[in-house]
């Protein structure tokens, strides 16, 4: 699903774009660059990004015309992409990234918000009180809002949806027949930046959060928007009480995780799969389909389909239990 919120500022010349980065033009000054998008998603005349050599078959399918990587990495881009070669390609992404959608830096809160008895979704949402709606919010039929809870802008909100007291969304995509409980917040931008000495450089986060239908969050839930992709959560998929789910994850179908379950953020888990309380997942990582992850593990490296692991760091449930004897 593409972004139907934040503006493209674009298109820009490619050569606009290389004297953002600060690096002499090599190429046709002329030629039109339309977004920058991720590795899945860019089409031609769009710009990508290609960092860590675990994408290495993925980037060479990709469709993009340009891609920021380094000098180590500008064999694997296909014939159809040209390189700009840069010495960090996230803080050079991070600005091509901001070029093009400028408001997706900052997460001031909603000024637009008023009292949702003084709109017109007053005849039509069930809410308790002082219940705030922002600008360009769409809700759909027979839902209840929580005491307290606060609709900013951007957001949509299908039938039957249920959201609870205390409860803030922002720039997601909520579809029919989802249940969010008390405390949580969705759609706010993730913990990407880069650590400096003098001031630490925030990543924009143009993606936004899609939560598909028949879908449950737990209480005290956190699920940050996308970077350059969307934040998705799988029809049918219940997250408990007090689970991170950070920028670009996406989660299968029929999958459930218990709590205080943390994801870092690009990491893709497969279709019914079930996570233990308190187990951690670190970033860009692929979990198969129908994998069981014991409470307390931390994973960090790819689950295949079909498998069983606990512990720290996870391996097959019989090894952890024959190491722990």
């Amino acid at each position: 699903m593409s972004n139907p919120f934040f503006i493209n500022s674009g298109p820009f010349k490619i050569s606009e774009i290389l004297e953002t980065l600060k690096i002499e033009s090599e190429f046709d000054e002329n030629r039109i660059v339309i977004d920058i998008k991720d590795l899945y998603n860019a089409k031609k005349d769009c710009i990508t990004f290609f960092h860590l050599k675990k994408y290495n078959e993925i980037v060479k399918k990709t469709e993009a015309s340009y891609c920021i990587t380094t000098k180590n990495l500008k064999d694997y881009l296909p014939k159809n992409c040209t390189a700009i070669i840069v010495e960090n390609v996230l803080i050079a992404t991070s600005i091509v990234t901001q070029k093009f959608y400028p408001n997706s830096i900052e997460d001031e809160y909603d000024r637009t918000a008023i009292n949702i008895n003084d709109t017109s979704f007053k005849d039509i949402v069930n809410a308790g009180k002082n219940v705030l709606v922002g600008n360009n919010v769409k809700i759909g039929k027979n839902c209840l809002i929580g005491h307290n809870s606060i609709i900013e802008r951007n957001v949509q909100i299908g039938n039957n949806c249920k959201i609870g007291s205390n409860t803030i969304l922002r720039n997601s995509v909520i579809k029919d027949n989802v249940t969010i409980l008390d405390n949580c917040v969705i759609g706010k931008k993730g913990f990407g930046f880069f650590p400096s000495q003098s001031k630490n450089l925030r990543y924009p986060h143009k993606g936004i959060v899609i939560i598909n239908e028949n879908s449950e969050i737990g209480c005290g839930s956190t699920i940050d928007r996308g970077s350059l992709s969307n934040t998705e959560i799988g029809k049918n998929t219940f997250l408990d009480n007090q689970i991170h789910i950070a920028h670009n994850v996406k989660i299968g179908e029929n999958t459930i995780l218990a709590g205080q379950v943390g994801i870092a953020g690009s990491t893709i888990i497969g279709n019914n799969v079930k996570i233990g309380g308190q187990a951690g997942i670190s970033g860009h990582l692929r979990i198969g389909n129908n994998v069981e992850i014991g409470g307390g593990s931390g994973v960090i490296k790819d689950i295949p389909d079909n498998a069983k692991v606990m512990g720290y760091p996870a391996k097959s449930i019989r090894e952890f239990l024959k190491d722990n004897r």
